[in-house]
């Protein structure tokens, strides 16, 4: 379990379309070429230290006729943003995804003060 040390609690979130590799013949539909994709998030604001980041698939669109298999994470999550990953493999076409994402961390109060 994280223990998070401020009384300031924010939540950012976000939805994102990863690709539409059907409308352009693209790697995660043809089945060619890398069969992962990185895409980077900022937060709307920044928190004290690392939040935590929640991803989930909110819409797909594959194939029917091949196995479908995906995977997505959260990587490289820092107080500025983090990096949504999706992969696949094997004979799986994916025509496009969208992503939804949840971060939940430590914020600035209005009472906080920065001494130096």
């Amino acid at each position: 379990m994280r223990r998070l040390s401020s009384h300031a609690m924010g939540v950012d979130q976000g939805s994102v379309v990863l690709f539409s590799d059907y409308q352009d013949g693209g790697a995660m539909w043809t089945g060619d070429g890398p069969r992962e994709l990185r895409k980077v998030v900022e937060f709307s604001e920044t928190f004290m230290s690392d939040p935590v980041v929640q991803v989930t698939i909110s819409m797909w669109d594959m194939d029917q006729k091949t196995n479908q298999r995906a995977d997505i994470s959260a990587e490289m999550v820092n107080p500025e943003g983090f990096v949504i990953v999706f992969r696949t493999w094997g004979d799986t076409r994916v025509a496009r995804i969208r992503a939804d994402w949840l971060a939940i961390g430590e914020i600035r109060g209005e009472d906080d003060w920065d001494i130096c």
